[in-house]
C-alpha cells in the first residue's frame, strides 16, 4: 500500500486521551536525560575543589557521562527488541537511580566518574526508547506533537535540574558548604535525580507494551486492545495485518541487518546519523559556554548567572511549545530548514561579532558597544530556532523514519551517533575557543548551512504518513530526489 493510499483510506481519528498520557509517560525518559545532564553544572566547581581536579579533568569529569550513553543508545535497540520497549524504561530507571545514589557518595574522582557512566547508559537508553515508543503508538495524524514531547521534557529537566541547584546551594550558603546530615549541598544535587528516577520507574510499569513490539511478539489480541483502548484506532485488526506485513516476519533483528550499499548502512540509517551529528555539530551543548561574558556586556554580573540561565531555559521551553504546535501542521522538513537557516545567520552573525572581541588584561574577553548586544540578540536568536525546530523534530524524526522492522535498531545507532557528536563537540569547544570565539561559531555556522543542503537534499517528510507506509515514502523520496 501506498503512502498516499494509506491516508486516504484510513478513517480521521481524534487525539485520544490515553495515548497523550502513555506518550507523557514514556517521555519523562528525556526528563531524566535533561536532569542529568544539567544537575552537574550547580557541583563542578564544588567538585573540582573537593577532588582537586585541573579545569581539563573537570572537563571530563562533566563529558564522561556521554560516554555511557553513547553505549546505552548502541545496545537499547537490541534489548528493546527482545524484551520489550517498557521493560528497558523500568531498566534504565533502576540504572539511573543507582546511578544517582553512587554520584552523591563518590569518594573520589573515578568513583564518581564510573557512576556517571552508569547514568549515561540509563540516559543513552531512555534517549531510543521514548521517541521509538511513541511513534509506535501515536495516530500518524499527531505524532509529530507527542514525539515532540520528548524534547519538552528535556527542557524541562534541564529548567527543574537548575531549580534544584539553586534551591539547595542556597540554602546551603554554597554547593560545598554541608546541607541536612552532614552532607554537602552538591552530593544532595546528586541526590535529588533520585526522585524522577522513581517516578519514571513508577509511570513505566503502568504503561501498556507497544503494539507493534507485541505484534512481533505474535501477541496480537493485547496488540488489538492497546490500539482499540489507548490509540483509538478504529481498525485494529486491519492495522495488526498491516504491521505484520512491514515487520517481515523477522524476529531476530540486529545491528548487521541495517548494512547496505552506501558507505556499509542502510541509505535511511545514514539520514538518521547524520541528522543526529548536525543537531549537536551546530554547537547548542556548548553555545553558551561564554554567556556569562554576553550578559555582562549588557550589565548582568556573573553573580546573576542563575538569571540569566532561567531565561535561557524558558526560552528553550516556550519555542518547544511552538514546535508542538507547527510540527504536525506545516511538516518536519519545513521546521528544518526555517531552523538551519536561522541558525546559520544567527551563528554568522557571533563569530563577526566576537571577530571585533578584544581581551583584557585578565585573559577575558571583551565585547564593546554595539557588538555586545548584536552578539546577545544573536546568541538568544539562536536558542529560538534550535528549540523551534532542530531540537524536537529530530527525536521527531527518529522515532518515526525508519521502517518498522528496523526501528529500534536504527534508531540505536543514530542515537549513539548523537551521543558521540555531543562528546566530541564538549572536548573540541575548549581548543576552537583557545584560537577565538569566532572560529568556534564560524564552525557551527558552516554546520548550521551544511544541515540546510541536506535536509533540503536527503531528508523525506514524514507528516500524516503511517509507520507501516514509512519505506515506501522513504524510497519515494530518494527516487525523486536523485
Amino acid at each position: 500500500m501506498s503512502a498516499a493510499g494509506s491516508q486516504a483510506g484510513t478513517p480521521t481519528r481524534g487525539l485520544h486521551a490515553k495515548v497523550v498520557a502513555i506518550s507523557i509517560g514514556a517521555a519523562l525518559g528525556g526528563f531524566l536525560f535533561g536532569f542529568d545532564s544539567s544537575v552537574i553544572n550547580g557541583a563542578v566547581d564544588s567538585i573540582s575543589s573537593e577532588f582537586a581536579l585541573s579545569d581539563t579533568f573537570t572537563g571530563f569529569a562533566v563529558a564522561s557521562a556521554l560516554l555511557g550513553c553513547a553505549v546505552g543508545a548502541w545496545f537499547a535497540g537490541g534489548l528493546a527488541d527482545r524484551f520489550g520497549r517498557v521493560r528497558v524504561m523500568v531498566i534504565s530507571a533502576i540504572v539511573f537511580l543507582v546511578s544517582a545514589i553512587g554520584s552523591a557518595f563518590a569518594f573520589g574522582v573515578w568513583d564518581l566518574i564510573g557512576w556517571r557512566v552508569v547514568g549515561g547508559l540509563a540516559i543513552g537508553a531512555a534517549s531510543v526508547i521514548a521517541p521509538a515508543y511513541i511513534a509506535e503508538v501515536a495516530p500518524a495524524a499527531f505524532r509529530g506533537r507527542l514525539g515532540s514531547l520528548q524534547q519538552m521534557a528535556i527542557v524541562l529537566g534541564i529548567f527543574a535540574s537548575l531549580l534544584s541547584d539553586e534551591v539547595l546551594a542556597g540554602a546551603a550558603g554554597g554547593a560545598s558548604y554541608e546541607l541536612w546530615f552532614g552532607v554537602e549541598a552538591w552530593r544532595w544535587m546528586f541526590l535529588t535525580a533520585v526522585i524522577p528516577a522513581l517516578i519514571y520507574g513508577g509511570v513505566a510499569l503502568t504503561l501498556p507494551e507497544s503494539p507493534r513490539y507485541l505484534v512481533e511478539r505474535h501477541r496480537e489480541k493485547e496488540a488489538a486492545a492497546i490500539l482499540k483502548d489507548y490509540t483509538g484506532e478504529p481498525d485494529p485488526e486491519g492495522r495488526i495485518a498491516l504491521i505484520r506485513a512491514s515487520l517481515g516476519g523477522d524476529e531476530s533483528l540486529t545491528l548487521s541487518d541495517l548494512r547496505g550499499p552506501r558507505f556499509g548502512l542502510q541509505p535511511i540509517v545514514w539520514i538518521g546519523i547524520l541528522l543526529s551529528v548536525f543537531q549537536q555539530f551546530v554547537g547548542i551543548n556548548v553555545i553558551f559556554y561564554y554567556s556569562t561574558t554576553l550578559w555582562k556586556s549588557v550589565g548582568f554580573d556573573e553573580s546573576d548567572a542563575f538569571t540569566t540561565s532561567t531565561i535561557t531555559s524558558l526560552t528553550n521551553i516556550v519555542m518547544t511549545l511552538v514546535a508542538i504546535a507547527l510540527v504536525d501542521r506545516i511538516g518536519r522538513r519545513t521546521l528544518l530548514i526555517i531552523g538551519s537557516v536561522g541558525m546559520t545567520v544567527s551563528l554568522l552573525t557571533m563569530a563577526v561579532s566576537f571577530n571585533q572581541a578584544t581581551v583584557d588584561a585578565a585573559g577575558d574577553t571583551q565585547l564593546q558597544h554595539p557588538w555586545s548586544i548584536i552578539a546577545l540578540v544573536a546568541a538568544n536568536a539562536f536558542v529560538v530556532f534550535f528549540a523551534a525546530s532542530w531540537g524536537p523534530v529530530v527525536w521527531v524524526l527518529l522515532g518515526e523514519m525508519f521502517p518498522n522492522r528496523l526501528r529500534a535498531a536504527a534508531l540505536a545507532v543514530a542515537a549513539a551517533a548523537q551521543w558521540l557528536a555531543n562528546f566530541t563537540i564538549t572536548l573540541t569547544f575548549p581548543v576552537m575557543a583557545g584560537w577565538g570565539l569566532q572560529f568556534a561559531y564560524g564552525f557551527y555556522a558552516l554546520m548550521a548551512a551544511l544541515s540546510f543542503w541536506f535536509v533540503w537534499t536527503k531528508v523525506p517528510e514524514t507528516k500524516g504518513i503511517e509507520l507501516e507506509d514509512m519505506e515506501s515514502a522513504s524510497v519515494h523520496h530518494a527516487a525523486h530526489a536523485g
